[in-house]
């Protein structure tokens, strides 16, 4: 699946710019803390920025690829502090190879709340 060699290299690269290539206008983003779905592209490159950088350092990575149809599901590990915080990226991608649908799972609690306290004061700052 060609979005997503374009994703691990916008994770690779912090490269928000490929985000304008591979999300649909209509994108639907699922956040492991926020109730409700966010919905659009600028939302989700905002959410997707702050992810980036929040979790995407030096020790995260990708464990597990399972990729099926137009569905792909990324688990991946990184560390907040010293919290070790495992997830999924759950990708769903449209006919016209645009992602459309990102959920992301994140576990345990205690690496959720890290990660939340992190993206809130990240996105605070990116919104002033």
């Amino acid at each position: 699946m060609e979005v997503l060699q374009k994703w691990h290299q916008a994770v690779q690269t912090k490269d928000i710019e490929i985000l304008n290539e591979i999300l649909a206008e209509d994108v639907v983003f699922y956040s492991p803390v926020v109730w409700s779905a966010q919905k659009g592209k600028e939302i989700t490159k905002m959410y997707l920025t702050a992810a980036l950088h929040v979790i995407g350092g030096k020790d995260f990575k990708y464990e597990k690829e399972i990729v099926s149809n137009n569905q792909a599901c990324l688990e991946f590990s990184t560390m907040i502090g010293a919290i070790n915080i495992n997830g999924v990226d759950i990708i769903t991608v449209n006919d016209e190879g645009k992602i459309i649908e990102f959920k992301v799972m994140v576990r345990p609690l205690k690496g959720m709340m890290a990660l939340k306290d992190k993206m809130f004061e990240l996105m605070k700052i990116m919104n002033q």
